[in-house]
């Protein structure tokens, strides 16, 4: 049977659920601890908390984290890196830039592979992908004896221009493969087809230093489902926003290592598609950035701020006019990686994080307690005063009714990490406490800063939209520091992203470098290459189960002034003739750029496609509840600017669309908490979403 949809978020915190009855038409939320040491361990005991009946799951979708972590903790494997004779070097030299111009002690970031373990084969493919010279299989002698002596578990190959022509680089493949069996392999050409050796290669190396881990993670994940009589295919999601099935994502792992904050952006991407909001209007709470794309259609508000606040780190995306932002490489810790993938800003900020003294100043985070042993106040023996236990000492957390009342918080644990710290800055423990927070909320702001003001953005023209287990108690304060006039809670929103990947289809994202004057171009050329990226497309998705019917595609081109280095992504439809593309491209540069020069010569540098195949989905509607019960759970005193306040305590299920309160109020529900200070009022809206505007 296929009774049950369900999506998995894994965060360093807690394991958010999201599980769709389709027999009842209603949802199931669910959090567990994650466990960090094996996180399939925290699936396994969520599935069998919040599911019924695993045998009925007919869809899952799930965020890992195991590769981005595997990463930023340098826990990958080694890596043999493979290139042409004469460019072995080209890996190690990286770029001439310096990212900090200015920086005395600049340091070039540490390459996942030491020059002693670049290996060069002989071979030379031409720009144009014709052969110079031939691939001299011999000279893989040397990596073939390195490989069996020393154990190594992972090669990348990246050779010259692999991207116009492949056929040296798969038959490295296949020689290791015969001589080395179980060695993982990366080819460059298959995880970035395009011009740029340096990126390139970056991107294969990391693609294969994380590879091993992540493999072994989704085998043994899939291995324990099938146990628990799940016979649904099990789906990952992507950097992109799409998601793919285990079985490709262990192939290509690099396009999972932003699957955790972005799990949500394909909610709001079915949302935003013609005919669908109506179809399912007021499902609600869907899905992280793109979620905040269904806000916007759904709302009317085409400008949103999105931030995801949980445990461990903080997550800032924009969504401008009604899309989100799209890059097509960016860079991790100083090392390049070219993949599509959803503009999404991070930082160590979140209710796990640590207070500490550094010169007899305080800090807060980017250490956090995680979820091992946790904030102080989780009982599980963390001593050290956390974001978590500043809230509860203050009232803004209700003990009784975290995660729906299925955990009790020690609020004594929370004042006594607190007094640890509190005199060695001369604070009593209340001013402490608010200063802890003042210290990560303006941590949070001057983020948020980086990907509004210093990208030439006003956030003053734009909605907050708050969610994660921890971002609506900070929203407001939030949205004062950057003087934004409104606040968007949707539903459910500590498993904001969990619920969106339920909304989400396959992708894949297919590119050809097409480097050519604009001049010289032709639209049969370039149809021509687009047919041919998306008949390559379909083959993916048809192998992974896409109906034909339900196959569809997105052209773009890379485009550039001649002379620059940097390109700007061009949407192109079918039916676009060249002067058509022209002023695309020059409108596209002006919103990147804030200017553009039309007339001035233009080229094309990469042609892309995104395939992708709808996965239907039936989405539960919000339905507002039946009414009758009083939504006022209690009234207690609040922490408010150093002075306590009489504050309404109310529970988010009962309250009707159409409600209004004046703050200060605490709205607490299973997956997060709501804070609206005095200065604020709440309001619930059609779609089930709280509203706090200034008063």
């Amino acid at each position: 049977m296929s009774r049950y949809r369900v999506a998995v978020d894994i965060g360093g915190t807690f394991t958010d659920f999201i599980v769709a009855d389709a027999e009842t038409e209603s949802t199931l939320t669910g959090k567990v601890s994650s466990t960090p040491a094996d996180p399939a361990e925290g699936v396994l005991e969520g599935l069998q908390a919040v599911v019924p009946e695993p045998k009925e799951i007919g869809f899952i979708v799930h965020g890992t984290t195991v590769g981005i972590n595997a990463f930023l903790e340098r826990k990958g494997t080694r890596v043999l890196l493979v290139m042409t004779a004469g460019a072995r070097d080209a890996y190690s030299i990286a770029r001439h830039d310096r990212k900090k111009l200015y920086a005395l002690q600049y340091r070039k970031p540490e390459r996942l592979v030491p020059r002693r373990d670049v290996y060069e084969v002989a071979e030379r493919l031409r720009w144009d992908g014709s052969v110079e010279t031939p691939l001299e299989e011999g000279s893989l002698g040397p990596i073939v004896d390195v490989v069996r002596r020393e154990g190594v578990e992972a090669v990348a190959v990246c050779l010259l221009h692999a991207y116009t022509n492949p056929a040296h680089e798969l038959r490295v493949r296949e020689i290791l493969q015969r001589e080395c069996p179980g060695l993982s392999i990366t080819l460059s050409h298959e995880v970035a087809r395009e011009w740029r050796e340096y990126e390139r290669a970056s991107t294969a190396v990391l693609n294969a230093y994380i590879a091993p881990r992540v493999e072994r993670y989704l085998a043994s994940l899939e291995a324990k489902l099938a146990q628990l009589g799940v016979g649904a295919t099990l789906h990952v999601m992507q950097s992109s926003g799409g998601i793919t099935t285990a079985a490709r994502a262990r192939e290509l792992p690099v396009q999972t290592l932003l699957s955790g904050p972005v799990g949500g952006t394909m909610g709001g991407a079915a949302l935003a598609r013609p005919g669908v909001p109506e179809a399912i209007r007021g499902a609600g709470a869907v899905g992280g950035t793109m979620a905040g794309v269904a806000l916007a259609h759904l709302t009317g508000r085409r400008n949103l701020l999105c931030v995801d606040m949980g445990g461990t780190s903080f997550d800032m995306s924009l969504i401008v006019d009604g899309h989100p932002t799209i890059s097509s490489e960016t860079a991790l810790q100083g090392l390049p990686v070219l993949m599509r993938l959803v503009d999404i800003h991070t930082i160590g900020a979140g209710g796990g994080s640590l207070a500490w003294l550094e010169a007899g100043g305080l800090r807060v985070g980017p250490q956090s307690a995680g979820a091992v042993p946790g904030p102080a106040c989780y009982g599980r023996g963390g001593a050290e005063p956390t974001v978590t236990d500043a809230n509860l000492f203050l009232g803004r957390l209700e003990a009784d009714y975290f995660l729906g009342g299925r955990m009790r918080l020690d609020v004594s644990a929370a004042a006594h990490a607190l007094q640890r710290v509190a005199p060695r800055v001369g604070l009593d423990d209340v001013a402490f406490a608010e200063g802890m927070l003042a210290i990560v909320n303006a941590n949070m702001a001057d983020a948020m800063r980086t990907i509004t003001i210093k990208q030439g953005i006003d956030p003053r023209e734009y909605a907050l939209v708050a969610f994660g287990g921890a971002g609506p108690m900070h929203a407001a304060w939030l949205a004062d520091e950057l003087g934004i006039r409104e606040v968007i809670i949707p539903w459910n929103p500590g498993a904001f992203s969990a619920w969106g990947m339920l909304q989400t289809d396959l992708r894949h994202d297919l590119v050809r470098t097409h480097y050519r004057r604009f001049t010289e171009a032709d639209t049969g050329t370039l149809g021509a290459v687009f047919r041919d990226l998306e008949e390559e497309g379909r083959r993916l998705l048809r192998d992974q189960g896409a109906r034909e019917t339900d196959v569809y595609y997105r052209r773009s081109a890379d485009m550039r002034y001649v002379g620059q280095e940097y390109f700007v992504n061009v949407p192109i439809t079918p039916d676009m003739a060249l002067p058509a593309i022209d002023v695309a491209f020059h409108a596209a540069y002006r919103t990147r750029y804030g200017h553009a020069t039309p007339g001035a010569p233009v080229e094309f540098v990469n042609l892309r496609v995104a395939a992708l195949g709808r996965v239907h989905t039936r989405a539960v509607p919000y339905r507002p509840p039946a009414g009758g019960e009083d939504p006022v759970l209690r009234r207690r005193r609040v922490v408010f600017a150093g002075k306590p306040q009489e504050t309404l305590v109310l529970l988010r299920s009962r309250l009707q669309p159409g409600a209004r309160y004046p703050g200060p109020l605490v709205v607490a529900e299973e997956t997060a908490t709501t804070v609206v200070p005095p200065h604020y009022r709440l309001e619930v809206d059609d779609l089930g979403n709280l509203l706090m505007v200034q008063r």
